[in-house]
């Protein structure tokens, strides 16, 4: 069977490579490391630094660019990561775990950003721009079906070994290990069903490779046209998302006296693992689906209004800050469920995830356009390496704006947030059928 033009085979397991490392690295370690006692301090000094690598990875991306294929890259990185995984779960049960496993989470942090940058690229490689288009709604799905995989299935696998053996450390133990197995059956099935024949899908030529270096590949990004509104889009465009993101659990969770919705934490989770996920996973789809069909500038500014416009919903609910309508009652195998539900809530945060599914497909449509041209893996890279500082700078100020603002006043400013983006996107050129399905396809 030829797997090279049936990107259906590979897609959805390459990309749930990038999605499931990140998740155990960034957030899993958090509810790791408190289970085994190590202290709040500790645990949010020492696991935001894990976050460095995704931030500078642009860094190193000619290197990826430049040196074998991006095949041989991400195959790499996704035997260091499952090597990673195997040695933390290992290291757990000794004195000293803490620092251990800490450097081998560093190590893994490393690999796991070199290999998005291989995997972004190798998507750009090897699908044509009409593929693209489609895939790209496909290719968020599976990502973030990896982060609920991580932050959701392996954390009540853990659970349960907690309450089978009634020790954290062999359960975290055997957890780890298992995460480990599991990055390796996908390390082998990547190995297996990938194409390989990257260099032949592409018009680059060796000599083009051998005519550029490490210098010429950063320079060359800086040198696109538009690049300063480019750049400036880039960084404001996710203004006010990136504030939503950080202080939205914690508006559903404070008690209403202090302006939240008085929600527990199985209800955020259901609100999120199951209506958030279905919405947000059919929002990327047909994203993708719509700019296939007509192409980025016809979809452009309603993909962008759709992912900002439900922060209406989020003033509304500060503002009137509905009573529970509904009780949830789940007597599952692992664990019961008994939470209060808020019918409102729920239709709010399926809007918003449905728009950020359905909009952020467009935004990152528009980077693979930025990336184009014969370092794409590098410029693809330098673009969400840009991408990450405007979320990174903004969420640190998040928690400081709302306490001074409020709830009600903090979505208000959220939402005036999001108009400079809007604003400089309609000064982006591209192609008008940029994303668009050739015919013959």
């Amino acid at each position: 069977m030829k797997i090279d033009n049936k990107p259906w085979f590979w897609i959805p397991f390459l990309n749930f490579a990038s999605g499931l490392p990140y998740a155990i690295i960034i957030s899993v370690s958090v509810i790791m490391y408190k289970n085994l006692g190590i202290s709040n301090e500790d645990i949010g000094v020492y696991t935001s630094l894990l976050y460095l690598p995704w931030v500078i990875k642009p860094l190193w991306s000619p290197l990826v660019e430049l040196v074998g294929t991006k095949r041989k890259w991400f195959l790499l990185m996704q035997l260091l990561i499952s090597i990673a995984f195997l040695l933390v779960g290992f290291t757990i049960p000794f004195n000293g775990f803490f620092i251990l496993s800490l450097a081998i989470f560093w190590v893994a942090a490393f690999a796991s950003a070199s290999n998005d940058i291989a995997t972004d690229g190798f998507y750009l490689l090897v699908l044509p721009e009409d593929k693209q288009s489609f895939f790209i709604g496909i290719r968020s799905t599976f990502y973030r079906l990896s982060m609920l995989a991580g932050n959701g299935l392996v954390v009540l696998f853990a659970g349960y070994l907690e309450h089978k053996y009634g020790d954290n450390t062999k359960a975290w133990s055997y957890t780890m290990i298992c995460v480990g197995l599991l990055m390796t059956f996908i390390t082998a099935y990547n190995f297996i069903f990938t194409p390989k024949n990257e260099i032949n899908a592409v018009a680059n030529t060796k000599e083009a490779h051998h005519n550029q270096n490490f210098a010429t590949v950063f320079i060359s990004f800086f040198k696109k046209k538009q690049i300063g509104v480019i750049l400036a889009f880039i960084l404001v465009f996710r203004l006010g998302e990136s504030q939503l993101l950080k202080m939205l659990t914690p508006f559903l969770l404070d008690k209403r006296e202090l302006g939240g919705m008085g929600l527990d934490t199985e209800a955020v989770g259901i609100i999120y693992g199951t209506l958030g996920i279905f919405a947000l996973t059919i929002g990327g789809i047909l994203g993708g689906i719509a700019i296939s069909k007509h192409g980025l500038t016809k979809w452009m500014l309603p993909m962008f209004l759709a992912m900002h416009l439900p922060i209406l919903g989020f003033i509304g609910l500060a503002h009137f800050q509905p009573q529970e309508l509904f009780h949830l009652h789940l007597n599952l195998y692992f664990f019961e469920i008994n939470s209060p539900l808020n019918l409102y809530t729920c239709i709010t945060v399926v809007l918003e995830q449905f728009g950020y599914g359905f909009g952020f497909t467009g935004f990152m449509m528009y980077l693979i356009h930025v990336a184009e041209g014969e370092s794409k893996t590098a410029h693809y890279a330098l673009a969400t390496g840009f991408m990450a500082l405007g979320m990174m700078l903004p969420g640190m100020l998040s928690g400081f704006i709302q306490q001074y603002l409020g709830y009600q006043n903090f979505f208000v400013w959220v939402l005036i947030a999001t108009i400079p983006g809007l604003i400089l996107s309609r000064f982006l050129i591209f192609p008008k059928d940029f994303g668009k399905k050739s015919e013959e396809v």
